[in-house]
């Protein structure tokens, strides 16, 4: 899809990178950055920066950076025109029917193939479970309890014994096997050619929000059968598990006002059949920041029914930390003397399951109390550590009335003083850096771990150059008769020069636009960190001036030499060094002033 690009420019502009982040992550204001937890990878630390005056972010743990549009595209798992449309719909901007370019209609294209194998594969495996040979899976299907409607609602199937069959049927409808391999319900190897993912199993389609079939889930249906008790599909072009969750599709539109977060497949279909129909569950992996970004679009009100056993404790306090990261409350729907939703549901019935909904832990107060258990309080010894960790763990609050509101209720509950576990919050603070942890942006990279080649040198001094450029728009003046985007030989640098320096001409420089000159996330993430890497702090400004100086040479001094090595048949290439060797002697008796 093709928009014009003053267009894609006015949504962006409209479209405040720190509102727009919000709405997805927590953010707290750092100085002149907005900092939380990175949403693309598990940390504790925040090390994700966002910059209102730049309208950039850049995550200094994995790499990750942008503008709001890349943003919008990383978390949402979505494409150029859908993030955009996603964004011009809030900014209340108006976009005009899209034209297709031919790179954008085959991506489109190919994205919507992949989509109607996967559709046509839900269809096979509905009609099987419907056939005599889905009798062992209705059987299965029997027992836990699902009525014909709920089966027909999450479009349950059968995968059969003999898995070429899916693969006949989708030949038959015209799909390669290159498809059907790309879309995670084939394998190819040597010895046995291409085969199915899926045989002898019930099939639980997983759709997107919009009710579209991205991958597939399979469970056996006894004891008896060969392999892993559940089998997904594995991470695809429109199959991302980490931004996904079952059941979300109905769960987005309950109107209940909060969302239950569960372990499995069952339990979500169970609570639907019973009337929760706000239950969701994570695909086969651990819960993940991106599935708490997509509920916190619906809700902040998140309550987690996980089982009851030590795997399902350790899970839910996983969760409760990244529902926290991002800014939601959590709340511990007690299971006892069940393991897990389906089963209290089928023994003690709806009503009970809504009474545990309204009378559901406070996500702390779990935490401390599964907490307790690692500690003998009888012991003056276990006593005191535990009242330590319990100070430790209300260090973690930011909000000075949140933190003494729980303090209170945790020294009530256990008995403490609460002018004695104040103090220990106060001590344990000091030891640990203060209420939140901030780790500093890393320095320019001057001292790289990199080995320090010619060309990794090259390559610093470009981006340092840009870099400064960046926080000081106004040096340009002062080094465009030195310098010129050509003199950057490296390509991704190049490009931005040539930008940077037409948009500063024009007093226009605009760093999240130049991102958007980048397709690749990898570009991406390398131009924006351009813009976020700080300057080395040095110890007065005549270092500065120095420092930059010897980093303007530096990138002169590249360009000379990289161009003599070609200047025997290109006639740029002599251009270049000619204008080169006159620059570089007049840099040597040249000072360009900070000012």
């Amino acid at each position: 899809m093709y928009y014009p690009e003053e267009l894609i420019e006015e949504v962006r502009q409209k479209s405040d990178i720190v509102d727009v982040i919000s709405g997805y992550v927590s953010l707290q204001k750092k100085g002149s950055n907005y900092m939380c937890c990175c949403p693309f990878h598990g940390e504790k630390t925040p090390s994700f920066s966002v910059n209102r005056a730049k309208q950039i972010y850049k995550c200094f743990g994995c790499g990750e950076g942008g503008n709001v549009l890349t943003f919008v595209m990383k978390y949402e798992n979505c494409t150029f025109p859908e993030a955009l449309r996603m964004l011009a719909e809030k900014a209340g901007v108006e976009l005009p029917k899209a034209e297709y370019s031919e790179e954008a209609r085959r991506r489109e294209s190919r994205r919507m193939r992949l989509l109607e194998v996967n559709r046509e594969a839900a269809k096979f495996y509905y009609v099987m479970l419907r056939s005599e040979r889905g009798a062992k899976a209705k059987e299965y299907l029997d027992k836990r309890q699902l009525s014909d409607g709920t089966r027909k609602n999450f479009g349950l199937g059968y995968a059969p014994a003999r898995g070429e069959e899916l693969l006949a049927y989708l030949r038959h409808k015209g799909y390669t096997d290159d498809l059907i391999r790309d879309v995670g319900l084939a394998r190819t190897d040597e010895r046995r050619g291409t085969t199915t993912q899926f045989w002898n199993r019930v099939m639980f389609p997983i759709q997107d929000i919009n009710h579209r079939v991205i991958g597939f889930g399979g469970r056996i249906m006894g004891d008896a059968d060969s392999g892993p008790k559940y089998l997904n599909s594995p991470e695809t072009e429109i199959f991302d598990k980490s931004r996904n969750l079952y059941g979300m599709n109905y769960a987005r539109t309950s109107r209940t006002g909060n969302i239950i977060l569960c372990e499995g497949y069952m339990d979500v279909i169970s609570m639907h059949q019973a009337g929760f129909t706000q239950a969701v569950a994570s695909l086969g992996t651990a819960f993940t920041p991106g599935q708490a970004g997509l509920i916190k679009k619906y809700t902040k009100d998140v309550l987690l029914a996980y089982d009851s056993d030590g795997a399902g404790v350790k899970a839910a306090l996983r969760a409760i930390r990244i529902l926290r990261d991002a800014g939601m409350s959590g709340r511990i729907i007690s299971m006892s003397p069940y393991k897990d939703p389906d089963e209290f549901i089928k023994n003690l019935g709806q009503d009970a399951f809504q009474e545990r909904i309204d009378h559901a832990e406070n996500a702390f107060m779990f935490e401390i109390r599964m907490l307790e258990r690692e500690f003998d309080l009888g012991d003056p010894e276990g006593k005191t550590n535990f009242h330590n960790q319990i100070a430790r763990k209300l260090c973690d609050f930011g909000e000075e009335v949140e933190r003494e509101n729980y303090l209170e209720a945790v020294a009530e509950k256990y008995h403490i003083g609460q002018d004695i576990l104040r103090k220990l919050v106060v001590n344990m603070a000091a030891k640990t850096g203060g209420y939140a942890v901030q780790t500093e942006r890393p320095k320019s990279g001057i001292q790289s771990k990199r080995e320090n080649t010619p060309e990794e040198h090259a390559r610093r001094s470009q981006r340092l150059l840009l870099t400064w450029l960046t926080d000081a728009p106004h040096l340009y003046a002062k080094i465009k008769r030195y310098i010129s985007a050509e003199d950057f030989t490296v390509e991704l640098y190049s490009r931005v020069a040539k930008r940077m320096f037409e948009d500063i001409e024009k007093n226009q420089f605009n760093p999240a636009g130049i991102i958007n000159m980048f397709e690749d996330e990898k570009d991406q993430s390398e131009a924006a960190s351009l813009f976020t890497t700080t300057l080395p702090e040095l110890e007065n400004e005549q270092l500065m001036e120095r420092a930059f100086n010897d980093i303007l040479r530096s990138v002169k001094k590249n360009s000379f030499e990289y161009y003599r090595n070609r200047s025997g048949g290109d006639i740029m290439a002599v251009s270049m060094v000619v204008e080169g060797k006159k620059a570089l002697e007049e840099l040597g008796k040249t000072n360009i002033s900070l000012k």
